[in-house]
């Protein structure tokens, strides 16, 4: 953290315009600029590794500016196989043919727990949580993952679908509640004035049990179930805006996140520290014996579900204009979803010093 700090003022003092552009903040109504297009998901403009996964087209120079999406392929994922996953996210360069997942933030290890084979998300006081990644995209369809929650006050287990708009889907589990889960969900990142999250209950252990928890998003309802038996559905046609006539229900390709994140922490609102089950305890006995916070993950399986079946050539999704005026159109390409950087995409020279330095000061100011 020292070190970012320094070499902010320092590089920004050398390159003063080049750093602008870079770091510059973005949203729908101040893009980015043509020399750095990309609006990453923490919303900075930059290029290389900027323009992958989370970047938000919207926000960006163009719809254009973003690399297309790797195309839903089902499949069924045992995570204790870290061969398939890219342990440091700025290496990705869109081939989600290399690898099936990256760690965008945090740390993973591999552990046994009731004699199934998983890994371990951590979270420490130093270095945050942990955040897990898909490089492959769901546009409508079931996605089952297999966990055992943390367990702790201020510590949320969380395993969603997030757009590259903000178009989110939640299984999340707070704090040290562990008979009970919370399904929620969110339009283009907006927040209601009324939450349209709910408590499940009546969960047997979450943190020594193994479960299956399971996001069934399909157009027209989303259905969420625990272990094969249902625990909610939300209809599409329930999620029209009364004022605005806007359907604001999830519609746009989602990567699967997994994470473990400190939501009990000071520089979390005071509400988001209340709803997690107050402030963390580092002096937790399980935290001081195993230097750690932690979470399981089995396996994940995708059962694909496009509105139309995509043909052999296709790889990618790309986003059009408006299909509404609220709603961009998705449609399948066959564009590369490779952005042609190298070994360290958008890390070359002044610019790409630049490009790390942001993103790590970003990530470090970002818990999740």
């Amino acid at each position: 953290m020292l070190a970012v700090l320094f070499l902010l003022p320092l590089l920004a003092t050398l390159t003063p315009g080049v750093f602008a552009a870079q770091g510059a903040t973005c949203n729908a109504t101040s893009p980015c600029s043509s020399d750095y297009p990309c609006c990453s998901a923490y919303g900075f403009c930059g290029d290389g590794y900027y323009c992958l996964g989370g970047c938000d087209p919207l926000s960006s120079q163009s719809l254009t500016s973003c690399t297309p999406s790797p195309v839903c392929q089902s499949a069924n994922y045992t995570l204790s196989d870290t061969s398939r996953i890219l342990t440091n996210y700025t290496y990705f360069n869109g081939n989600a043919s290399e690898y099936d997942w990256v760690v965008q933030e945090g740390s993973i290890m591999n552990t046994t727990s009731d004699g199934e084979a998983a890994i371990a998300l951590l979270l420490t006081e130093n270095g945050g949580g942990t955040l897990l990644s898909s490089t492959r995209y769901v546009h409508y369809g079931q996605v089952t993952a297999r966990l055992k929650t943390g367990r702790w006050a201020g510590v949320v287990t969380a395993f969603i679908t997030m757009s590259d708009i903000k178009d989110e889907i939640d299984w999340e589990f707070p704090g040290n509640a562990t008979t009970e889960g919370q399904t929620n969900y969110f339009w283009q990142g907006l927040i209601p004035q009324t939450t349209n999250g709910v408590i499940e209950t009546g969960f047997t252990d979450t943190y020594a049990n193994w479960h299956d928890y399971t996001i069934d998003w399909q157009p027209d309802a989303m259905t969420f179930l625990v272990d094969g038996n249902i625990t909610r559905t939300i209809k599409a046609s329930d999620c029209i805006n009364n004022v605005t006539g806007v359907n604001q229900y999830p519609s746009t390709p989602s990567r699967i996140q997994l994470s473990l994140w400190p939501a009990g922490i000071s520089s979390e609102p005071q509400g988001t520290v209340q709803w997690a089950g107050g402030m963390i305890n580092w002096n937790d006995p399980d935290y001081v014996s195993a230097g750690h916070f932690y979470a399981l993950f089995q396996s994940v399986s995708v059962q694909c579900n496009d509105p139309t079946p995509p043909n052999s050539s296709v790889t990618s999704y790309v986003y059009g204009s408006n299909t509404t005026t609220d709603t961009p159109s998705i449609a399948f390409s066959n564009a590369s979803t490779i952005n042609g950087a190298s070994s360290l995409p958008g890390v070359n020279g002044v610019h790409g010093v630049l490009a790390a330095v942001v993103l790590a000061a970003a990530l470090l100011a970002h818990p999740f």
